[in-house]
């Protein structure tokens, strides 16, 4: 059976049965909570049970603690009862990528030194999540120091496809995209510095929202147990995961804005999500990037939505991209992830100063690049990777596009470039290849304009359906 996920606006005379439950969105169960017709002890056995049924085969969600969240779930249960609500996510269960520092659970990131790590205090997005009212059950599976395309480690071993098992889910936020996809968890926050968000959420069919760059506080975003100055502080963001536009804004704007932590986050307003008309919407529609493979299905997605969205009045047309060395700039991408991870590593010489500001400069160009291309174009449709999921193989082994050879590590290339420029952009579940697995497509928008990015998807998705649950689930 191929669930669609329920929204609030469907909750009046809605089922509450565990299989309606699990695929429901955040929204539809904060309002079914609050409103006494669900309770937060009944949404967390809904998902328990779930996560019984389906994690053994998809090892999705590796750490666990059960019985503190049915303590929360009876407290929160117990507060509405006294006219108390904790916050727009009251009573709704959720888990969190192993990346999170987690007060209390363990938090690794797969690696072996730090599989007995736990953090004194949560991070600001699981602190913003716990004040908002959300119950955490437990953490999902990642990339080894999130440094893959697949989620898979030496702790808790190789996450799978809830749409088929011998494929990847991908990576770094594997366990969080398969589990959102299979009705363990309603909602997820990822990370993404080389589309970790993008590619999971093209690989399992859901929603991803990579935000602009210093919209979302980094603090507690990443394990730290030596305490070490941090060294990641460009092009890494972090942002939510769901079934639905609309759960994607509500997260963000829990998420979102300055925490007196990360110094680097701006005070731009975090607006909601807007109205936005399909009809004279700009839409630049880009079917790849030079010298950037992509699988005939994907193209062909992107072709149609293309031609659907013209009939709905949108103004839709392979613009002329930038006018910028594509392959250089993700060149130059690799070079600042390399050198900011570097920076952390005590043995090898640092990277020269000159050198880095020579990287900076380059990506100046780019941005501003961009920026005068979105005076033009209020969107860019394109694809969010090279492929759809592809077999669990070994890191570095050459993919298969079409019957050719590709670089495995330009799998995530559509959305490592804005990763690069720090624009903000969101993949929807927009169909599926000739073999049943998802296809998700990438949106773009200009910086800090993140509300009329999530109403353009909003729009969008109207017409490519939304989220399906995988058979079986």
């Amino acid at each position: 059976m191929r669930r669609k996920t329920m929204t609030a606006p469907e909750q009046d005379g809605a089922s509450a049965a565990a299989a309606d439950v699990v695929f429901a969105s955040t929204a539809y169960l904060a309002a079914a909570i609050r409103s006494r017709k669900l309770s937060a002890v009944e949404a967390l056995e809904a998902h328990l049970a779930q996560i019984e049924r389906h994690n053994g085969a998809l090892n999705a969600v590796v750490i666990m603690d059960a019985e503190a969240a049915r303590k929360r779930a009876e407290a929160a249960d117990a507060a509405l009862a006294r006219g108390e609500i904790l916050g727009p996510l009251h009573g709704v269960p959720h888990t969190l990528k192993d990346a999170h520092a987690t007060a209390g659970m363990p938090s690794t990131v797969g690696f072996p030194p730090f599989a007995r790590h736990v953090a004194k205090e949560d991070g600001t997005v699981a602190a913003r999540l716990k004040a908002a009212g959300a119950i955490l059950v437990g953490k999902t599976n990642a990339a080894m120091l999130l440094g893959d395309y697949q989620s898979s480690n030496p702790l808790f071993g190789r996450t799978s496809n809830p749409w088929n098992t011998e494929r990847t889910p991908g990576g770094s936020s594997g366990g969080a995209a398969a589990a959102l996809a299979a009705g363990m968890t309603p909602f997820e926050i990822g990370t993404d510095m080389a589309a970790s968000i993008r590619v999971p959420a093209h690989f399992c069919g859901v929603f991803g929202l990579k935000p602009t760059e210093s919209r979302v506080s980094l603090h507690g975003g990443f394990p730290d147990p030596q305490g070490l100055p941090r060294s990641v502080r460009l092009m890494s963001c972090i942002g939510p995961m769901a079934r639905t536009v609309d759960d994607l804004a509500l997260l963000y704007g829990i998420i979102a804005g300055p925490d007196g932590h990360d110094t680097e986050v701006k005070p731009v307003p975090v607006e909601p999500m807007r109205e936005v008309e399909l009809r004279g919407l700009r839409v630049a529609y880009a079917p790849t990037f030079a010298g950037i493979a992509v699988a005939g299905d994907i193209r062909k997605t992107a072709e149609e939505l293309s031609r659907r969205l013209e009939g709905e009045g949108a103004i839709v047309e392979e613009a002329r991209l930038p006018d910028i060395d594509i392959g250089g700039d993700l060149e130059s991408a690799g070079e600042l992830i390399g050198m900011m991870l570097g920076a952390a590593q005590e043995d090898g010489p640092p990277a020269p100063l000159k050198r880095y500001f020579e990287a900076l400069h380059r990506r100046d160009q780019s941005i501003l690049a961009w920026e005068r291309f979105f005076e033009s174009w209020d969107v860019l449709l394109c694809p969010a990777a090279m492929v759809t999921a592809f077999a669990h193989c070994e890191p570095g082994t050459p993919l298969d596009v079409d019957g050719k050879p590709a670089d495995y590590w330009t799998v995530s290339a559509h959305g490592t470039l804005f990763n690069y420029t720090g624009h903000p952009a969101i993949v929807l579940p927009c169909g599926s290849d000739r073999g049943g697995l998802p296809i998700g497509l990438q949106l773009v928008g200009r910086l800090w304009d993140e509300a009329r990015l999530l109403g353009i998807a909003k729009a969008v998705s109207q017409l490519t359906g939304g989220f399906r649950a995988p058979p079986g689930y």
